[in-house]
């Protein structure tokens, strides 16, 4: 995949975003008022399919559909913040590829293709059905040290930009995000907390489900990294230069080429909040284009998704990351376009007013 400058982020994809088509808005809402049921009666539904059309230009299915796993190691992982071994990122991303993971099964049963991407795994992973784009081994210790160079954040975001318009020159119609990392959760909680301006405690949560003296030394982590870097919330590409992880630089370029594209891209969990405060960061209207597929069980996710603006679909305690989220709520997008496309309307159905 192609090494990204400053320029090729600015003029080649940040330019092609544009807000969402607000008369593809307005018409739908005035198909919504004629269709044959209650006005409103499908609630949260009828609003999202309404954002879809804006999206997209016009009312229409969102397939079909796949779910993107970026995978990575971060060296904050050596202070201890997670009890699972580094080594596990690389285990499941053969697991992924092998089709033995949660999301493998979740998007068997809801027809939705799987794509496996190793951006930045320490460990070497051979399978030959993974993008192997790795940017490096492993962050740096976002607590010690800056966790990328300038350019290792450009390259990760590209690998996502890439990935994205790849995928809708395939034919995919709709972007669901997944990850995979040990100790990712400790630089999501960095990044959230650095956009949104909240405090460590307010946004570190459990991960992997660790007791309570060590939630302590992981928001000790975040506290500090925070405090050692100190990045602006106006400064996305500093941000993931201090704190990583190289999945949420991937996945923040993959939410802004799926905006470029003018493509619904489903948000997971804690780790993709995270980076779509990144890719808002970069440009306002990409939000346009997400919706959040679950609220995770992750603290951090919750007050992401409010300073994001958007309502989860999903609400179920999950904080397995993968896309398993956002797998879950995709037959709920399509039911809500499938509605709006294809419901009659009252004259359709020679009611009359």
């Amino acid at each position: 995949m192609r090494k990204l400058r400053v320029e090729d982020l600015v003029d080649t994809y940040l330019e092609r975003i544009t807000p969402a088509d607000q008369a593809a808005m307005r018409a739908a809402e005035e198909r919504q008022a004629r269709l044959t049921k209650p006005a409103g009666s499908l609630g949260v539904l009828e609003e999202l399919s309404v954002k879809l059309a804006g999206m997209t230009g016009a009312p229409a299915v969102p397939a079909p559909a796949v779910v993107t796993v970026f995978a990575a190691d971060h060296g904050v992982h050596a202070q201890n913040v997670s009890p699972w071994p580094q080594e596990v990122t690389a285990a499941m991303l053969a697991n992924f590829a092998a089709g033995g993971a949660a999301v493998n099964a979740f998007a068997k049963n809801n027809g939705v293709d799987v794509r496996v991407v190793d951006v930045g795994v320490a460990t070497p992973v051979e399978q030959l059905d993974i993008i192997h784009a790795n940017v490096r081994p492993g962050t740096r210790d976002l607590s010690q040290t800056d966790a990328l160079t300038e350019d290792e954040a450009r390259r990760a975001i590209a690998v996502g930009f890439d990935l994205a318009e790849r995928l809708v020159q395939d034919g995919y119609r709709c972007l669901l995000t997944g990850d995979m990392g040990i100790a990712n959760t400790t630089a999501s909680a960095a990044l959230i907390a650095t956009f949104i301006g909240a405090t460590a405690d307010a946004v570190t949560g459990r991960g992997t489900g660790i007791d309570d003296a060590a939630l302590a030394h992981k928001t000790a982590v975040v506290r500090d990294a925070l405090a050692l870097h100190a990045v602006p919330p106006t400064e996305p590409l500093k941000a993931l230069q201090a704190y990583g992880g190289l999945e949420h630089a991937a996945l923040a370029g993959y939410i802004l080429g799926a905006a470029a594209n003018k493509v619904p891209v489903i948000l997971d969990g804690v780790i993709a909040g995270a980076a779509a405060l990144v890719a808002q960061a970069f440009h306002p209207a990409v939000i346009d284009y997400c919706v959040a597929g679950h609220r995770s069980a992750e603290p951090g996710h919750a007050v992401a998704l409010k300073q994001l603006g958007l309502q989860p679909l999903v609400d179920l305690d999950l904080r397995l990351g993968e896309g398993t989220g956002a797998v879950l709520a995709y037959p709920i997008l399509t039911c809500a376009a499938r509605a709006l496309a294809e419901m009659a309307t009252f004259e359709d159905a020679g009611i009359s007013s």
